[in-house]
């Protein structure tokens, strides 16, 4: 089963340090290794970001970053590989350990992605795959 982890730091302010880096560079080998670990990377500060809303109308509001709520900024993403939500949660605690600090946000991904750009054909155009139909999930 594929997982989506949203890793909140809690600041924005605070950089990895080198040894965070290196640390993280190897669980993420390790996990690569393993087949666990699909896709990962970290994300800019909110500063070079923006926030884009629709109402009920149609309007569209953007606020451009930096954002003062800092504790619910997703500061990386990584997509796993897991055999159970019990695994997930075990290799999450491992990265987060390896920060030292933080939380995340673990979610079950769908059984196959909507679009996947290795899948597009040379024209561009967007090729959809239909989504398998599956039980509720817990």
């Amino acid at each position: 089963m594929r997982f989506m982890t949203l890793y909140k730091p809690g600041t924005e302010n605070d950089m990895p340090t080198e040894k965070e880096m290196a640390a993280v560079g190897q669980l993420i080998e390790e996990m690569a290794k393993a087949g666990t670990l699909i896709l990962t990377d970290g994300l800019q500060p909110s500063s070079k970001g923006a926030r884009v809303r629709i109402d009920s109308t149609g309007k569209f509001t953007v606020i451009d970053g930096p954002f003062t709520e800092t504790k619910e900024l997703v500061g990386g993403y990584a997509i796993i590989n897991a055999k159970s939500k019990a695994e997930a949660i075990e290799l999450t605690k491992r990265f987060l350990k390896t920060m030292g600090r933080g939380e995340s946000e673990i979610r079950l991904m769908q059984d196959a992605p909507a679009f996947d750009a290795a899948s597009a054909p040379p024209s561009g155009k967007a090729a959809q795959k239909p989504r398998a139909k599956t039980a509720a999930r817990a």
